[in-house]
């Protein structure tokens, strides 16, 4: 125990040692975590919260599990290009903002818990079907049990990405305070990365840690958190510089990564330029923030382009020699390449690939010749050369 935590981290403390249930456990330890100074020497005891937090997480969803077989479900099937959650508090008008972006027939008024299971809907921007789920209005705790917090914040886990939509007529920084730690608690990490860290497990040989010099903390640290979870012989890479608790986070595979934008809506509202102010200040540098007015259909556009590109998704079009585009385009994911789009036209395709011609922003020169691993940008034309 360090010797100069504050009196807030020993009431924390004391108050974990009493607590009898997961979720006060959870509230004490995020309380401990928030409050222990940051600095060489604390590096250990915050690693150990964090594990505890981990691992009382997993317990929680265990415990849930086992009730009547998991307990009900709110799961929605994936369709369209990629699919996108709208999630806030009640009463922040992500029915509208849904019947706005996709003229869906949906129900929406002036009173919390209007909807009462999450609502799906295409939305169609530049040729391509996005769907868009409406998550009923999460609330302090959810991720703790209360409500259907837990149903709901797994229909988050599962999406592409997450729209956050926060009500500029009230508070911006207490809501998106609050957000952020119940997706925390859920095991949801925010616009932040994944620790490039490669884990291959093997038969035997023991633990084999390459780039070992990347880990900025006690290797017999990092053997005591592969204990804990089991891994016994790997080969483990480390791509980058990491932290222990980063390496811990790379080990923890009950945690998702997903990409998010604020919606910052009730743009009409009084007050809500000021809290637009504050809501920029407070998050501007880690997301992108779209004000908007669902209600007068303000700012609609642009909000359509910022749901867009958190999709992280390419508009691929396919042409045959000496033929105009064909049109829809494909959708792809960022990153894809030529390959997969053959694999998507046929696998025939796939399989007797030669060579593919491209124009676009992705080549030097029109028409340029590629091979299978040429990867695309948006709005690239691709036209595949099969045996």
């Amino acid at each position: 125990m360090p010797t100069n935590v504050t009196a807030e981290y020993l009431e924390a403390e004391e108050e974990y040692r009493n607590a009898k249930t997961i979720p006060e456990k959870i509230r004490a330890l995020e309380k401990m975590y928030a409050t222990v100074p940051k600095h060489k020497g604390t590096e250990k005891l915050r690693l150990m919260i964090k594990r505890k937090l981990a691992e009382l997480r997993k317990e929680l969803e265990k415990q849930r599990q086992q009730r009547k077989g998991g307990g009900y479900s709110l799961a929605v099937k994936k369709e369209g290009a990629a699919q996108i959650v709208l999630v806030g508090f009640p009463n922040v008008g992500k029915s509208e903002l849904l019947r706005a972006l996709t003229g869906v027939d949906v129900e929406s008024a002036d009173y919390p818990f209007t909807t009462t299971e999450p609502i799906p809907a295409m939305m169609n921007y530049k040729d391509v079907q996005i769907q868009l789920v409406e998550v009923p209005g999460l609330i302090e705790g959810a991720a703790l049990g209360k409500g259907m917090g837990p149903q709901l914040l797994a229909v988050v886990r599962n999406a592409d990405a997450i729209a956050i939509v926060i009500n500029l007529s009230e508070d911006p920084a207490k809501q998106m305070e609050i957000l952020l730690r119940e997706f925390e608690r859920a095991g949801i990490k925010v616009n932040k990365r994944r620790p490039r860290v490669e884990i291959r497990k093997t038969p035997s040989g023991g633990i084999v840690i390459n780039g070992a010099e990347n880990i900025k903390g006690d290797l017999d640290e990092v053997m005591r958190m592969l204990r804990e979870e089991r891994i016994h012989s790997a080969e483990i890479t480390v791509k980058e510089p990491v932290t222990l608790e980063e390496f811990a986070d790379a080990l923890d595979d009950s945690l998702v990564w997903k990409k998010a934008i604020i919606i910052a809506n009730k743009g009409d509202a009084p007050g809500s330029k000021e809290n637009y102010e504050r809501l920029v200040k407070a998050y501007g540098d880690r997301f992108k923030i779209v004000p908007v007015s669902a209600k007068k259909g303000i700012n609609l556009e642009a909000v359509k382009e910022a749901l867009y590109e958190v999709a992280d998704i390419i508009r691929v079009f396919t042409k045959s020699p000496g033929e105009e585009p064909a049109y829809p385009p494909i959708a792809l994911k960022k990153g894809s390449t030529v390959l997969d789009v053959a694999e998507r036209i046929h696998k025939d395709f796939a399989k007797n690939f030669r060579y593919a011609r491209v124009w676009g922003k992705s080549v030097k020169f029109p028409g340029q010749r590629v091979g299978p691993d040429h990867v695309l940008e948006d709005g690239d034309i691709v036209e595949i050369h099969a045996r």
